[in-house]
């Protein structure tokens, strides 16, 4: 299992589809995950450090956590079928809760606790950019530094 980071959310065209792209924090492989319009703007949101007059879905979720007295440990990605990613949620006690890979991290960031993905899903999923690439790597952080959360609202999910 590796832990991964998030590099961000992108849009690709010309489907208008997001697209969350993760990161071994010790390794050089890449996962991209297509994802939807509201769970790409809601980690656009956390990253940018934009806090809504409201809470949304996922503030929510990290506030009904904490009410209860639980705590989020952290989240795995753990399985790859026939295109779809599934994920989980690992509380203490060692409770698991089936989720979304987009909503699981949209969570993670919020709470601050580690993204983890199963080697099988690396193994299938994952991609190494060579090193002429990389200079796309940091056109899609520019890409993530200038886009909005309103670059997200409309897209087709």
């Amino acid at each position: 299992m590796s832990e991964m980071r998030v590099v961000g959310v992108r849009v690709e065209l010309p489907a208008n589809q997001p697209i969350l792209l993760l990161r071994e924090t010790e390794g050089e492989r890449y996962l991209p995950i297509w994802i939807g319009s509201g769970e790409a703007t809601a980690i656009a949101l956390e990253q940018q450090g934009v806090q809504p007059a409201r809470p949304m879905t996922h503030d929510l979720l990290k506030d009904v956590i904490s009410a209860l007295g639980r705590e989020l440990k952290q989240v795995r990605i753990t399985e790859l079928q026939e295109g779809t990613f599934f994920a989980e949620l690992v509380f203490d006690g060692n409770v698991r809760v089936s989720a979304r890979p987009s909503d699981s991290v949209a969570l993670a960031l919020r709470v601050g606790v580690p993204i983890h993905v199963e080697e099988s899903v690396l193994s299938e999923a994952g991609l190494i950019i060579p090193d002429e690439q990389e200079n796309e790597v940091e056109k899609f952080r520019e890409f993530l530094d200038s886009v909005s959360p309103e670059d997200f609202r409309g897209a087709d999910t």
